[in-house]
């Protein structure tokens, strides 16, 4: 039996050439652009299906990285920006210009991203060729959708071939237009073979995840059928009642708003985690932005913009709790984000070790030629007590539906559905909102979870300035087809722009 590599659109001899990124940090950037099938002279040969399963629910791991994925969706967004201090973070530019809107069809994190997420599409389609029980089927359908969203999202085109075809023939594209109904189908043939489960450390897909999936799904598709990528979307009333009708199925599931806003994210939470991943920790979360003089030395990147950060109100505890230093390690690190004076666990001044002065974490931050303590940082995971890591949760299919009511002409219900939220959380409660308050509220809510590009496109913001940003390239909405990925598969069209 021979082994051949599996193309997914891309050159398969690159795999030991991949640039990988490690800043100033110990990090390893995962995989992947090629993976091993066996090949029988007439045919691959599916593995054992519940072997499959759980190999691909661990692989959701790779959204815990700071680089791949997540990067692509948060540092061209309004509220993260990563800043190079002295050489530290610098990387040949790949993090500014993410920010800057400046990337092109080489970027190694928009290579990264696409062998991932395509690598674990085609294995969703092994589960499905090895003869699955109703169950393995509908983990199958349910991960190929969830891997398929984030692909015609970002690139808007899914390369994609069945498992049974041979590894000579080049995947066909699916254009996005399609590739959103493929995946809502994926998703929506899972539900009555998942499990139905409540809150908590859900390591695989169950009705509430594949209804929260399709909150997120239906609630862009207006994105993904416009002829323009950039817009305008003209959203179809019943993709919006379908957001309605299943953020509601998801609290029928027995999930709430959680009373402490951050608690979310520490262990033992019973309210809103709907999915979280198996592999993988929230450990790169609060390291990409801890300061190195603090506990734990974190890797002095990325933070918050002073304007998204002074969009908070002061009263709403989402913005964050100052640190209670007791003397156990990480006690002196507060949660939610990070400005002014920095204390250590025992509560006295924090000096910075590379200026031998006090450790006071400023507002303002360029991207380059940047002081160690510029930025706002932003802890959600706290090192001391975070739990898994939230691959899906309660409140971003609530705002969702509220979003759909207010898109219909629902006012008022999408008031009512935002405040239930708020009042639970002890945010002052809103006396009226519109589409750029809905934006704003979902900023407040979902902030560093990896969702604030695609709110953005979707309410046409995308396109506008911001701090360090003056790019206005509507073409950037999409992120090009990864010139390897061009290079070997015919099949594939660079996107505009590009």
């Amino acid at each position: 039996m021979t082994s051949q590599l599996f193309k997914w659109g891309i050159m398969a001899p690159v795999a030991g050439t991949l640039l990988v990124l490690t800043a100033c940090t110990d990090l390893e950037i995962e995989e992947v652009d090629s993976i091993i099938v066996e090949d029988t002279g007439s045919g691959q040969v599916a593995g054992d299906p519940e072997q499959l399963v759980e190999a691909v629910y661990n692989g959701l791991s790779t959204f815990t990285d700071q680089a791949n994925t997540y990067s692509l969706f948060e540092h061209p967004s309004d509220e993260l920006i990563p800043p190079t201090r002295g050489v530290d973070w610098g990387d040949n530019g790949v993090w500014r210009t993410l920010h800057a809107h400046t990337w092109d069809a080489t970027h190694a994190q928009v290579l990264n991203a696409w062998n991932t997420l395509n690598s674990r599409i085609f294995n969703t389609a092994e589960i499905l060729a090895a003869n699955p029980n109703a169950r393995q089927e509908a983990h199958g359908r349910f991960l190929q959708g969830y891997f398929m969203w984030h692909v015609l999202d970002l690139y808007g085109v899914v390369p994609f071939r069945e498992f049974e075809q041979g590894v000579d023939e080049l995947p066909r594209v699916i254009p996005r237009s399609e590739a959103i109904e493929l995946a809502i189908d994926q998703v929506e043939a899972s539900i009555d073979s998942l499990p139905s489960a409540g809150p908590g450390e859900n390591i695989q897909g169950t009705k509430a995840a594949a209804y929260s999936m399709l909150t997120r799904m239906y609630l862009n598709k207006a994105v993904y059928l416009a002829q323009n990528p950039a817009g305008p979307y003209e959203h179809n009333p019943e993709d919006l009642q379908k957001v309605i009708d299943y953020a509601d199925m998801v609290t029928e599931e027995g999930y709430s708003f959680d009373p402490n806003y951050f608690e979310i994210f520490e262990a033992g939470s019973d309210h809103e985690p709907i999915l979280v991943s198996n592999q993988g920790t929230p450990e790169n979360r609060w390291m990409m932005t801890l300061h190195y003089s603090q506990t734990p030395s974190g890797w002095n990147g990325f933070t918050t913009l002073a304007d998204f950060y002074n969009s908070f109100d002061p009263a709403d505890p989402r913005i964050g709790n100052e640190p209670t230093p007791d003397g156990t390690p990480s006690s002196g690190i507060g949660t939610g984000f990070l400005q002014g004076q920095q204390v250590n666990d025992q509560g006295n001044v924090l000096i910075d070790t590379r200026t031998q002065q006090p450790l006071f974490f400023t507002e303002e931050v360029d991207l380059a030629g940047v002081p160690t303590n510029a930025g706002v940082r932003v802890i959600k995971y706290h090192p001391a007590r975070s739990g898994k890591y939230i691959l899906i949760r309660y409140a971003e299919s609530q705002l969702n539906k509220a979003e759909a009511q207010l898109r219909l002409g629902d006012a008022e219900g999408a008031l009512e559905t935002v405040n239930a939220m708020r009042a639970t959380r002890g945010t002052p409660e809103l006396s009226s909102i519109d589409l750029d308050g809905m934006l704003m509220e979902r900023g407040f809510e979902l902030y560093w979870e990896g969702l604030r590009r695609v709110d953005q496109i979707r309410f046409g913001t995308f396109t506008d300035t911001w701090d360090h940003k003056t790019v206005t390239d509507p073409t950037r909405v999409l992120f090009p087809i990864p010139q390897q990925a061009l290079d070997s598969n015919p099949n594939l069209v660079q996107n505009p722009g590009y």
